[in-house]
């Protein structure tokens, strides 16, 4: 069992920073925010990496290292022991980056949370300008 373990501590980490078009270069990014996502979350980036049957571990205590209040990452296993990919059309973690940012808006659970965000998003900014005022 310590043997399995060990091999998925040495498996690619998927940040849901990685792919939010949300989010800039400087803060994670990894990939073009015309390609990104729109706040993925580790449960999404899962099931997107078994959608595409690629082995996947999420860790939700983990937090990015940037910003430790983004907590979770998932772990990916790209290739198997002798070397060849899982999945034939993803050879880079990268080309999965891409795949998954492209799958998470097709998400089943994410058009409950589509509707509920642009009514969430418009009130804290609106407090929070209200909050700011000149002394």
């Amino acid at each position: 069992m310590d043997a399995g373990i060990q091999d998925i501590k040495k498996w690619p980490v998927l940040y849901p920073i990685y792919i939010n078009s949300k989010k800039t270069l400087a803060e994670g990014r990894r990939i073009n925010a015309s390609k990104a996502c729109e706040n993925p979350t580790c449960a999404e980036i899962y099931d997107c990496c078994a959608h595409l049957k690629i082995p996947c571990v999420i860790e939700s205590e983990k937090a990015y290292p940037r910003d430790f209040m983004q907590r979770g990452r998932v772990r990916v296993l790209l290739k198997r022991e002798d070397g060849t990919f899982i999945n034939p059309e993803i050879s880079s973690r990268k080309q999965l980056m891409l795949h998954v940012a492209e799958l998470v808006p097709r998400h089943p659970g994410r058009n409950k949370k589509q509707e509920a965000a642009p009514s969430s998003a418009t009130g804290p900014s609106k407090t929070g300008k209200g909050g700011k005022k000149k002394r």
